[in-house]
C-alpha cells in the first residue's frame, strides 16, 4: 500500500465514521508516532482493507511505514514502522512482529476457514491479533502478533471437533494455498457492480442490488452501497452470505454491443 498526504492527527476526525474508528485510528497514530519520534520499531494490530484505506488517508507517505501480513497477497496486514538504519527484508526475520503458526490435523476432518476463526475467537483470543487464516488438505497455516503466539501455541489445541497439532514456522517457509475457483464466462451490458454480482452469483440484477444497497457488499475489502458502481478488472467482491469472486478479465464488446467477461467465484 502506498501513503499519500502528510501526516495530519487533526484528519482523525474527518476520516473517522463511528466512535471505533476514532478510537481504532487515535490508537493507530499514537503507536506509529511513537516509533517515529523515538526513532525505534514500531507496529499495530491486525487491518482490514477498510482500516487500512483509512490509515492510508490519516498517515500519508512517511518514510518507513509499510503494511505487512506475513506475505505477499496477505488481505490482512499490521502498519509496520522502521527506522532508516533496519531494511524491509527483517520483517520476514525471527524478530518479525508478525508470527505464522502452522496447525497440523487429520485430512479427513477438512475444517474450514470459519471454524479455525471461530475456535480462535472461542479460546479468548482478539480478532485484531490474528491475520489471514489460510487451511490446505492437512493443515492450516496463520498468522497472528507475535505478543499472542504464546498463548496460542500453548491454549489453541482443537477446531470445533479437530484436534490440532501447533508449531511456528518461518514466514519463508509459510504455505499459502491457491484458492478454489470456479470459471464463469458470461456477457454484461455494464460493468456496474450489481451487474457483476448478478453475474458470479447466477442471481437476478435486482437481488443483487439490494445486497449492495443493504451494505453487504465490498470492493476489494472497501464497502460500497452503490448499485451502479463501476468495477475495474482485477477487482475481488465478496458479498455477506454469498462468497467472493473476481472480475478476471473484460475481454472487450460482442458483435452484440455487450461486454465480455471472465469472472472467477471463489469456492
Amino acid at each position: 500500500m502506498h501513503f499519500g498526504d502528510k501526516m495530519d492527527r487533526n484528519k482523525i476526525e474527518k476520516i473517522a465514521h463511528t466512535p471505533e474508528d476514532r478510537m481504532l485510528l487515535a490508537k493507530l497514530w499514537d503507536k506509529i508516532n511513537a516509533g517515529m519520534r523515538k526513532n525505534i520499531p514500531a507496529n499495530t494490530c491486525f487491518l482490514s482493507p477498510r482500516e487500512l484505506e483509512m490509515a492510508r488517508y490519516l498517515f500519508g507517505e512517511p518514510e518507513g511505514l509499510y503494511t505487512f501480513g506475513g506475505y505477499g497477497d496477505a488481505e490482512r496486514r499490521m502498519l509496520i514502522y522502521l527506522p532508516e538504519y533496519m531494511e524491509e527484508s527483517s520483517l520476514l526475520e525471527e524478530d518479525s512482529p508478525c508470527i505464522c503458526l502452522r496447525a497440523v490435523f487429520y485430512q479427513g476432518d477438512s475444517p474450514s476457514h470459519r471454524d479455525f476463526l471461530g475456535a480462535l475467537m472461542g479460546a479468548g483470543i482478539a480478532r485484531e491479533t490474528v491475520g489471514d487464516i489460510c487451511v490446505d488438505k492437512g493443515s492450516c497455516d496463520f498468522f497472528v502478533t507475535a505478543e499472542i503466539a504464546p498463548y496460542i501455541l500453548q491454549n489453541f489445541t482443537s477446531a470445533g471437533r479437530t484436534k490440532l497439532h501447533l508449531q511456528q514456522v518461518p514466514l519463508t517457509e509459510a504455505n499459502i494455498p491457491e484458492p478454489e475457483v470456479k470459471e464463469l464466462k458470461d456477457t454484461l451490458a455494464s460493468l456496474r457492480l450489481d451487474s457483476v454480482i448478478s453475474s458470479g452469483f447466477r442471481i437476478g440484477r435486482s437481488l443483487a442490488a439490494q445486497y449492495v444497497s443493504a451494505g453487504k457488499a465490498a470492493i476489494d475489502g472497501l464497502p460500497c452501497e452503490k448499485p451502479d458502481k463501476a468495477i475495474s478488472e482485477g477487482a475481488k467482491i465478496s458479498v455477506r452470505g454469498l462468497g467472493k469472486i473476481k472480475l478476471h478479465a473484460v475481454n472487450g464488446k460482442t458483435k452484440k454491443d455487450r461486454i465480455s467477461v471472465i469472472i472467477h467465484r471463489y469456492m
